[in-house]
């Protein structure tokens, strides 16, 4: 008996390969460009750090999180590479899309790293593809609270971006609001469709889209 349990954990294991932080650079599938809706992120946890992406006035709706490298099933993190880390000028040039230059400074470390290119070639792929998407004119600058299934953000960029299949995109909720949209890329930046672990959409009926500040 113990000796067949051991072999169905082996197999498990075999069926389910466990991802450790440190794999080596440029060696994944095709990117998740995650898009972040700020006010969310400000209610969860900017506010309590004040940060000063949250200050009203500020205008942010959609910012970058980031551009990770992904596997057709899980994703590298931290990786090992030659590349040296950004300079504080090259991190401060990404605020205007990602909202402060600390969040590009992490996804350097945690997921920039993984791509292969240096730090310069890494961000201009991910200005690239923020640039790629067009964010739905009917959620620019939103005035109020809106509560709406959360597959109607889908919809709006289906609408406004006719290259992405609805396999391509998905969007996410955290603690009952819109969180982010996340949109699956080829290493060439191309839409793709995402892998079944990405594939993931929030399905709340009642999701809240808190104003833009």
């Amino acid at each position: 008996m113990l000796h067949r349990l051991a072999l169905i954990a082996a197999l498990s294991t075999m069926a389910n390969p466990v991802r450790a932080e440190g794999e080596r650079a440029g060696d994944f599938d095709y990117y998740v460009m995650a898009l972040s809706w700020s006010a969310t992120w400000c209610s969860l946890t900017g506010d309590a750090r004040g940060d000063p992406q949250c200050d009203a006035g500020r205008g942010f709706d959609f910012t970058l999180h980031g551009l990770w490298p992904n596997y057709e099933d899980g994703f590298p993190s931290f990786c090992r590479t030659g590349q040296p880390d950004p300079t504080r000028g090259e991190t401060a040039a990404m605020s205007d899309i990602m909202g402060g230059a600390g969040l590009a400074f992490y996804e350097w470390k945690k997921h920039g790293r993984c791509s292969g290119l240096s730090p310069r070639d890494y961000f201009a792929a991910s200005r690239r593809a923020y640039d790629s998407v067009t964010i739905p004119p009917v959620l620019r600058g939103l005035p109020k609270r809106v509560t709406l299934p959360a597959s109607v953000v889908e919809d709006a960029f289906v609408e406004a971006n006719p290259q992405l299949s609805r396999d391509a995109i998905t969007v996410t909720c955290d603690d009952g609001m819109i969180e982010e949209v996340r949109i699956c890329l080829t290493r060439d930046l191309e839409p793709r469709d995402c892998g079944v672990d990405v594939r993931r959409d929030c399905s709340l009926k009642d999701a809240v889209l808190v104003p833009v500040r």
